[in-house]
């Protein structure tokens, strides 16, 4: 499966704007110097803080359907198969994005917003192994390091030291919006990504949900032309990934 290595990308333009670091005075190197430790070593109530400003950011400036709305009432529908659980200790909210893209994903505060255009293009078992596989990203560690990247990218670009209680609040406006939107198209690793597909498998299983949906959905997405900011790239999807779902399912029966 050819992709990207997007984290590792992130973490070269950041390197490459401490690089021009000379070229400003020495206090702001000091305090870009912080941001960029402090983002290497978020904890997870830093990575919690982030998400909600940055989930935050993302709802106010798209179209979330209404309460009641069918594909609001849909969503819930596929979400209750999930049962009462949790990512990394934070409920799920789960809303979804009135957009034609395909697309869904997950942060770490439990944040979890899949677009229309994927609904439209899934049945019920489907969506469920695609946001099963996202939840996986979250639960497997992951999207932390995909927001820590995102967020050394966005804060090394204007030197912002992060010195404040929270580093959420360290962020400008704009920054926060660019990085919510690089983690939202943040790309993973080969293995990750195989990770992410195994936690989605073993979670429909544990939930007695159809197996068989997180196999067509990978077949669907081969499929389909994927937009910008769609799923097909920051996901890239494989009729290997589908292959290897299905020989699961034919080993544990």
């Amino acid at each position: 499966m050819a992709i990207k290595a997007g984290i590792a990308g992130g973490l070269v333009v950041a390197l490459s704007a401490c690089a021009g670091l000379q070229n400003i005075d020495p206090n702001a190197a000091i305090s870009a110097g912080s941001t960029l430790l402090k983002a290497a070593t978020l904890s997870d109530s830093d990575i919690v803080a982030v998400s909600n400003e940055a989930c935050q950011a993302s709802d106010a400036k798209s179209q979330v359907a209404a309460p009641g709305s069918a594909y609001a009432t849909r969503l819930a529908r596929v979400m209750s198969g999930f049962g009462d659980m949790t990512l990394n200790g934070q409920k799920i909210d789960y809303k979804v994005y009135v957009m034609k893209d395909i697309n869904a994903w997950a942060m770490a505060n439990g944040c979890v917003r899949v677009y229309s255009g994927l609904m439209d293009a899934m049945t019920d078992d489907e969506l469920r192994g695609v946001i099963g596989h996202e939840m996986g990203h979250v639960a497997l560690g992951h999207s932390k390091k995909a927001m820590q990247t995102a967020y050394t990218v966005s804060a090394a670009r204007t030197a912002v030291g992060a010195t404040g209680n929270s580093v959420a609040t360290a962020l400008s406006t704009s920054e926060l919006g660019d990085l919510t939107e690089k983690f939202i198209n943040a790309q993973f690793s080969q293995s990750q990504e195989r990770a992410a597909d195994d936690y989605s498998f073993d979670l429909l299983k544990k939930k007695g949900m159809n197996e068989r949906g997180l196999v067509t959905a990978f077949q669907k997405l081969a499929a389909l032309d994927g937009g910008q900011n769609s799923m097909m790239s920051s996901h890239p999807s494989s009729p290997s990934r589908a292959e290897h779902i299905q020989n699961r399912i034919k080993k544990e029966g």
